[in-house]
């Protein structure tokens, strides 16, 4: 499950899941849904693999997000199913989608940055709760 919230110019994203992985994906999930109106015309014709190394859960999310934004940014593509597994020495991710096509794909949000600004995972009374703050 994941909401946004409004932070002054930026977007907030918060997101909670059963266990980390599931954090690590809806929160993939809730960038690229405030990147594009109807994610469901996303079609999942491309794969894309993200190894990050590190055991830091703020600083795993915060790349894995800005790996997949630099995508959209540098090569246009939009993804909407995404995979993560978490181990002691970082995560490994895979992110499904195609390159941006306007006549199907209209823009909600220009998610210019991910920010660290506010950035937390943690567990809270059994779930997973993370909140990412993004530069639109």
């Amino acid at each position: 499950m994941h909401e946004t919230f409004e932070h002054t110019a930026d977007l907030g994203l918060r997101i909670r899941a059963p266990d980390l992985e599931a954090l690590f994906t809806e929160a993939a999930q809730a960038l690229f849904e405030a990147i594009v109106e109807d994610l469901s015309t996303v079609r999942p014709d491309r794969k894309v693999s993200v190894a990050l190394k590190g055991d830091d859960k703020e600083f795993l999310l915060f790349d894995w997000l800005k790996e997949l934004l630099y995508r959209f940014d540098a090569e246009h593509l939009l993804f909407g199913r995404f995979e993560v597994r978490i181990g002691r020495d970082g995560l490994d991710g895979s992110a499904w989608g195609e390159p941006l096509d306007r006549t199907r794909h209209n823009l909600e949000h220009e998610v210019k940055a991910i920010t660290y600004h506010g950035l937390r995972v943690e567990m809270v009374d059994g779930t997973w709760e993370a909140e990412v703050i993004v530069d639109i």
